[in-house]
């Protein structure tokens, strides 16, 4: 059987209207690697993915390759009534025809051994079955649904009675089931416990073909990939990194480094050329007398310096002029802490206590304490109460029975998983300048928000850009005790990168809920597991 061809993009141009995605992109993935595909929300990973599955058509270039692609739907294309057996059988149709045929091809073998063609179809077919291991499908087919989680649906279970997360995960176990040459897969973890994760990487690492994906869970992406793509790239355009997620970081801050040194040393050379221009280069010979007895030199020689001194003005401005016109631009500020609460509550003990609190039928908790500079990450399934918890050390809610103490004058900021705001008309910047110190940086220079969004109403901004508005006032006016409900949900991987690392040196006590699998395995405080109340 034919190698599987490379899955290629070629000077690609792709757009919405008048906004560009991509232009000139090149993309090529062979069998054995498996691309991940980074960037910011909007930098176009769906797009290409949908772009390489053949779903959309580039304005130019070419996409090719890759063989028998297979493309994660978010939606099962089943009605409502048919059943779970029903979309796995789909999945085994090609390796049930593929088996038939190969049985009727060996019958017809076995009287007619003469004839090439069919001899020729059986050899081919044969071939596709091993790469395919058509043999094992049935039991791959029960082993990717119990990998997912899956094995208790019952066959004939219809697919309107399953939730939404359940058709998810059915629709990722039929396209691994089916295994196409290409996978390209879009977001493939969500809806997945932890145990459900480790399968599919185990899985995705064995297969022979082309794997390019999307994730926001960089644990994922740091085991799965062979390369990371990243959209959205600090200078020039789409840029390919080699290894694993962890390999791209650090490439990523080499390349933070030399964008730093390289816009230092522009702006140095700016300001001389400029001193250049104004000053230097037209100093030369300009305080000297000539003697009496010798003018006429004098006259000649004052000539010829005048001429140097116009070439050097004029050198000058041709590379101040070539250079303002090429330099980089400043790289974005990290995400960090404006700056300490102006006030902290007094004391060295601990500023937030719970005592026998309880939340019936969300979460019980004998003890707690923080202090001033505490550092806690709150873990737990869904409905284990992590966001209960962070709003009753909020005050946000006064639990059923028990105490919290806090110290007298804290200030306790919640950034909470569903962000309002009060008056949704208001615009972003003034909802922050509301919100934030005179001496605060200005929004646009904490790069949270585009500048396009800081004068839309709130209330028309996105969940993500809310969070990222919500955030922005905490970094400007750190709270003594900040609270994150799962703070890298709905931000880009950079961002996510930035604010753990912001987090280190918050002025203040930290409790993070999370289910982020790199923050929690790189946390370097207190951890609190919640077991949920509801759990029979």
């Amino acid at each position: 059987m034919p190698a599987t061809p490379p899955l290629r993009a070629r000077d690609v141009t792709f757009g919405y209207g008048d906004r560009v995605v991509f232009t000139g992109l090149d993309l090529t993935a062979s069998p054995g690697q498996r691309l991940g595909l980074v960037g910011e929300n909007g930098a176009g990973k769906s797009t290409l993915l949908r772009l390489l599955a053949g779903l959309e058509s580039p304005r130019s270039g070419t996409v090719d390759g890759g063989g028998d692609i297979g493309f994660l739907r978010q939606e099962l294309p089943f009605p409502a009534t048919a059943r779970f057996a029903d979309v796995l059988e789909d999945a085994l149709a090609a390796f049930r025809a593929a088996a038939a045929r190969l049985d009727a091809l060996a019958d017809h073998l076995a009287t007619r051994p003469e004839d090439t063609a069919a001899l020729d179809e059986y050899g081919r077919l044969l071939d596709w079955a091993q790469a395919h291991d058509l043999w094992d499908a049935d039991r791959r087919a029960k082993l990717v649904c119990a990998g997912l989680g899956l094995a208790g649906i019952a066959d004939d279970r219809p697919l309107g009675t399953l939730s939404g997360g359940q058709r998810s995960r059915l629709a990722l176990a039929a396209l691994l089931v089916r295994r196409p040459e290409t996978l390209l897969l879009d977001e493939p973890t969500n809806h997945l416990d932890d145990d459900a994760m480790d399968f599919l990487e185990r899985h995705l690492t064995a297969l022979p073909g082309v794997v390019v994906l999307s994730s926001h869970d960089r644990v994922f992406l740091d085991a799965v990939c062979t390369d990371v793509v990243d959209l959205d790239p600090a200078l020039g355009g789409p840029r390919r990194y080699g290894g694993r997620y962890r390999d791209y970081l650090a490439e990523k801050r080499a390349e933070r480094t030399r964008w730093e040194q390289r816009f230092a040393e522009e702006q140095a050379e700016l300001r001389r050329l400029r001193h250049a221009v104004d000053v230097t280069a037209r100093e030369v010979g300009q305080h000297r007398a000539p003697p009496d007895n010798a003018k006429m030199a004098f006259d000649y020689r004052g000539g010829r310096v005048q001429r140097q001194v116009s070439r050097r003005v004029r050198d000058a401005r041709q590379r101040l002029a070539e250079l303002e016109r090429r330099q980089v631009r400043r790289p974005p500020e990290p995400v960090r802490f404006a700056a300490p609460p102006t006030a902290g509550p007094p004391g060295d003990g601990p500023v937030l206590t719970l005592r026998d609190v309880e939340v019936p039928g969300r979460f019980r908790l004998d003890r707690l304490d923080l202090d001033g500079t505490g550092r806690l990450l709150v873990t737990g399934g869904n409905g284990a109460g992590k966001s209960t918890l962070l709003a009753v050390l909020a005050g946000r809610l006064t639990p059923v029975s028990g105490n919290v103490g806090r110290a007298p004058g804290l200030r306790v900021g919640l950034l909470e998983q569903d962000t309002a705001f009060a008056e949704p008309e208001r615009t972003a910047r003034a909802t922050y300048a509301a919100a934030v110190p005179e001496a605060a940086p200005a929004l646009t220079e904490l790069g949270l928000l585009p500048p396009r969004d800081v004068d839309r109403p709130v209330g028309s901004l996105s969940a993500g850009q809310r969070r990222r508005l919500a955030l922005a006032i905490l970094l400007a006016a750190p709270p003594h005790v900040l609270l994150l409900d799962e703070p890298t949900n709905h931000i880009s991987l950079t961002l996510a990168e930035e604010l753990s690392e912001a987090l280190e040196s918050a002025p203040g006590a930290v409790v993070v809920a999370s289910h982020d699998r790199w923050l929690r395995r790189r946390w370097p405080g207190a951890h609190l597991p919640l077991v949920s109340e509801n759990r029979g």
